[in-house]
């Protein structure tokens, strides 16, 4: 990446939960975290700022509990514990590879993360430290999806890179519609009308209102953080 411009200065990593189990039915696979954690030191060297918002769906998720018997609120908040979980275990990956990381929480529990103050993360950013954002928005039935967008508007992202196991939004999901097409770029309308599952439709109004660009894309696929912050053409889809 030495040679090659960055698009972007400030970027809002999305990281689903799922992401981190690899080919683990629950929990953290330490191959695949040790893996993210490569790429996302790799970009943050280049000068990139990053924040990532991690979900906590490989250990706990509030909506699957409510049909368990949990109460719907309490369901979130276990949830959003999982996610703090997961960001402890990425920000430990980055510092093995010698990056400064911080995680920032949205329920206070001092001792283990420091609360969410905008201020503060951007301070961070501005002085290279990667952020973790954890426990969602810290309100019961909003998503990691409405936290990240939440986030990205709050630090002045540039963009949200929402890491995905496909290679991009799709019209039916392709492994169960073989007829699937994949977009280039749609925008947040089509996805709105079109019901795609790309992020919930609170995270694609609020991006649309404040016109923050999205894109998905494969992060199983070795490299493509960098290429997505390169701006290389056809590596996932771009949603604006």
């Amino acid at each position: 990446m030495p040679d090659a411009q960055p698009r972007y200065h400030r970027v809002l990593l999305k990281l689903s939960g799922e992401a981190l189990m690899g080919d683990r039915k629950y929990g953290i696979d330490a191959d695949t975290m040790a893996g993210m954690a490569d790429e996302i030191v790799a970009v943050q060297n280049a000068g990139v700022q990053i924040a990532i918002v991690i979900g906590g769906g490989n250990i706990f998720r509030g909506v699957s509990g409510a049909t368990q018997g949990i109460d719907r609120v309490a369901g979130d908040h276990m949830g959003m514990l999982a996610t703090v979980i997961n960001a402890i275990a990425l920000q430990d990956a980055l510092e093995r590879r010698g990056a400064n990381a911080r995680v920032a929480s949205a329920i206070t529990m001092a001792e283990v993360a420091e609360p969410f103050i905008r201020r503060r993360v951007i301070r961070h950013l501005e002085k290279g430290r990667i952020v973790i954002c954890a426990a969602g928005t810290g309100n019961p039935y909003f998503t990691t999806d409405s936290a990240a967008a939440l986030r990205a508007l709050e630090i002045r992202a540039d963009v949200i890179m929402k890491a995905t196991k496909v290679d991009g939004v799709y019209s039916a999901d392709p492994m169960m519609d073989a007829t699937a097409e994949r977009y280039n770029e749609i925008t947040f309308r089509q996805v709105l009308e079109r019901e795609l599952k790309v992020m919930d439709a609170s995270a694609i109004s609020l991006c649309m209102d404040n016109n923050l660009p999205i894109i998905v894309f494969n992060m199983l696929e070795s490299g493509n953080i960098k290429r997505v912050i390169l701006g290389e053409a056809g590596v996932g889809t771009r949603v604006g």
